[in-house]
């Protein structure tokens, strides 16, 4: 690929996943403390609301990746998850009952949960070789714009406490058209994706069995369930162990700025720590630093210190978030990389987070706020002893090598 052709897949990619994670950072950090406080649900319930969306990815992420897979059209399906998950950010600003925000979620996750794991097939395809370098670059302006979003966050709502006089939990409801609009700009970029090349090599019928056999994907699979099941129930419900301490929506912004002061510089250097360390290294050190950044938040009461070591979130993204799908990538054939990261998400976003959002939903009702980050600080300690298990190292991939023979490395 020509330099310049190469440099206009690169900023594209890169405004794709800045708006992307844009309209996430108006979502992620807050929404939770909107069904709690805003909404009046009790813990259990917003345990439930939450766990509809990894329920829902249970369908949604092996379909999309399997339907990108099998037509080729991986930049085309990208645009059409992203549109929909625009529309779903703005449903959710609808319901006003339990069963209300039960549909809208449901409706919400089944484009939503496939976003970013199609956004990750879609970049790696994209890039010549799946270039760690390019990839951390155009993965970094998503952590930018994520930052952006939190940020201004609590200065929009201070606005809007003027305009209406609204409780400040309630006011939250008005992020979440903006966050559509941001992930509707996402999809209206992503139609500058060029759509040959390695982007849009097909798979065959019945291939994805394939994945099932190898023993290094299914190890890895089983990793991905395990992390997200002891980590994320704490982390849907970290605002509400914040409220709990003391802290308000502008405490929340400010520990999430702090949990990007270390994400944005690892990112950027993504390629080159998998060329020192490997992806077992990088995701190594991942899990260490969720050990200990959940132990500290589960045990330590000064809010203060609970804040700092919300830094470390930032290497947990970096070696969890980022390495385990570079290290599916790396492991898959080439025509089987979405259909891969689907059922990786699926094992982990999906089947790991609902039973963990409903067993911190519980845990916060019986035990209190702190609980869900006690668990997940013991159990991420012990998932890494074991972690030389579950994930096998990287060597040569015939597969990958044979099959690459056969893409037009054209950009369009």
């Amino acid at each position: 690929m020509p330099d310049a052709g190469r440099r206009r897949v690169e900023w594209t990619l890169a405004g794709i996943w800045w708006f992307t994670l844009s309209g996430l950072g108006l979502f992620f950090p807050f929404y939770t403390l909107y069904l709690r406080h805003g909404v009046g649900l009790s813990g259990t319930e917003v345990g439930v609301v939450a766990a509809m969306i990894p329920a829902t990815g249970l369908l949604a992420q092996p379909l999309w990746g399997r339907i990108a897979d099998r037509t080729g059209a991986r930049a085309r399906v990208l645009t059409v998850i992203a549109l929909g998950s625009a529309c779903g950010y703005a449903g959710l600003a609808l319901p006003a009952t339990w069963s209300g925000f039960l549909v809208g979620m449901t409706l919400f996750a089944f484009f939503s949960t496939a976003l970013i794991p199609n956004c990750v097939s879609v970049s790696l395809a994209s890039l010549p070789d799946a270039d760690p370098h390019a990839f951390g670059r155009v993965r970094a302006m998503g952590t930018i714009g994520f930052g952006v979003s939190v940020g201004l966050a609590p200065y929009g709502l201070g606005w809007l406490g003027e305009v209406d006089g609204a409780h400040e939990a309630a006011r939250l409801r008005y992020l979440l058209p903006v966050a559509g609009a941001c992930v509707a700009l996402a999809g209206a970029v992503s139609l500058s994706l060029p759509a040959r090349g390695a982007v849009a090599v097909r798979a065959a019928g019945g291939d994805w069995r394939r994945l099932i056999g190898d023993r290094r994907f299914v190890r890895v699979l089983a990793f991905a369930f395990l992390t997200f099941f002891f980590t994320q129930g704490a982390m849907v419900l970290f605002p509400i162990l914040v409220s709990a301490q003391g802290g308000g929506i502008q405490a929340i912004s400010r520990m999430w700025l702090l949990m990007l002061a270390l994400e944005l510089p690892l990112v950027l250097a993504f390629g080159a720590a998998m060329s020192r360390i490997g992806p077992r290294g990088v995701i190594a050190i991942g899990t260490a630093a969720a050990a200990v950044r959940w132990t500290i938040s589960g045990f330590v009461e000064d809010l203060t210190i609970v804040g700092a070591a919300q830094v470390l979130h930032g290497v947990s993204v970096w070696g969890i978030i980022l390495g385990v799908p570079f290290y599916v990538d790396r492991i898959v054939p080439l025509q089987l990389r979405a259909t891969a990261q689907g059922l990786a998400a699926m094992a982990g976003i999906s089947l790991g987070s609902i039973l963990s959002n409903l067993g911190a939903g519980w845990l916060t009702e019986t035990y209190g706020a702190t609980a869900p980050a006690r668990v997940a600080g013991v159990a991420s300690a012990l998932l890494l002893l074991a972690l030389p298990f579950l994930v096998a190292p990287v060597g040569d991939e015939p597969e990958r090598v044979e099959a690459s023979r056969g893409v037009d490395g054209g950009d369009g």
